[in-house]
C-alpha cells in the first residue's frame, strides 16, 4: 500500500513563539546544530523539506542578522552559522530543544542496517505540523524496519541524552506498516501528523 499524507506549507512555529516559522526553525535546527559545517541551499532545503524559495528568503534574513554567514563558490551559495553571535549559545540551546530531534535522529539513524523508514509522531509531530497545544515533553519514533531492538534501546538513550527529553522508539516490521487492514497503532499514526527524520518533510 502506498504511503498517502498532504504536504504541510511552512506555518508560524507551535514548537516555541521566539522563532517566526517552522521553516526558520528546521533550518536553524541544520545550521546551528552543525555549526562547523557549510550548507548550500539546495542541501538545507532537502534535509528540511522547505522549499527552495522559503530557503532562499529565510536565509537572506538571517544571513542580515548575522545569524548565519554566507559566501559563494562557483555558483552555490555556502552558508554556516556564525558562533560570534553574541546570543549564539541561547540560540543554539533554544533551537535544540525546539526542533532539534531531526537532524539529531537523522544523525544517529544514518546508515544503520535493517531501518526503512523513521518517522516522530505524537505530540511533538503535531506541533510540528501546526497545531496548537502544550509543549512536548518527549518524542515519539516509529522505525519501520527489523533493526533490533537493543540497538533502537540505545539510539534512543543517545538521542534523549542530547535532546535533554525522553526518547521513545516503536519498531514496526515494514508488511505491518503497508498493510491495508492496519492495526489500531498504525490507522493512528497513519491519521495524525508526522516526520519524516531523513527528509524533514511534515504530513499531515
Amino acid at each position: 500500500m502506498e504511503d498517502i499524507f498532504l504536504f504541510v506549507k511552512p506555518s508560524a512555529s507551535r514548537l516555541t513563539p521566539f522563532v517566526r516559522s517552522d521553516a526558520v526553525g528546521a533550518i536553524l535546527a541544520e545550521t546551528l546544530g552543525h555549526p562547523d559545517r557549510e550548507f548550500t541551499l539546495a542541501e538545507l532545503g532537502r534535509r528540511t523539506g522547505v522549499s527552495g524559495p522559503v530557503v532562499h528568503r529565510e536565509v537572506g534574513r538571517l544571513v542580515d542578522g548575522e545569524v548565519l554567514r554566507d559566501r559563494h563558490l562557483g555558483r552555490n551559495r555556502l552558508v554556516r552559522a556564525n558562533p560570534e553571535h553574541p546570543l549564539f549559545t541561547l540560540m543554539r540551546d533554544l533551537i535544540a530543544a525546539t526542533y532539534g530531534p531531526v537532524p539529531v535522529l537523522r544523525e544517529l539513524f544514518a546508515g544503520l542496517d535493517g531501518v526503512e523508514r523513521v518517522m516522530i509522531y505524537g505530540s511533538w509531530a503535531a506541533r510540528r505540523a501546526g497545531e496548537c497545544g502544550p509543549f512536548p515533553r518527549d518524542i515519539d519514533v516509529l522505525v519501520v524496519g527489523d533493526a533490533p531492538r537493543k540497538t533502537l534501546t540505545a539510539l534512543a538513550s543517545e538521542a534523549g541524552d542530547r535532546l535533554d527529553a525522553a526518547v521513545n522508539i516503536s519498531r514496526l516490521a515494514p508488511d505491518d506498516w503497508r498493510v491495508d487492514a492496519p492495526s489500531p497503532f498504525v490507522a493512528t499514526i497513519r491519521s495524525r501528523p508526522v516526520v519524516d527524520v531523513m527528509s524533514g518533510d511534515v504530513h499531515a
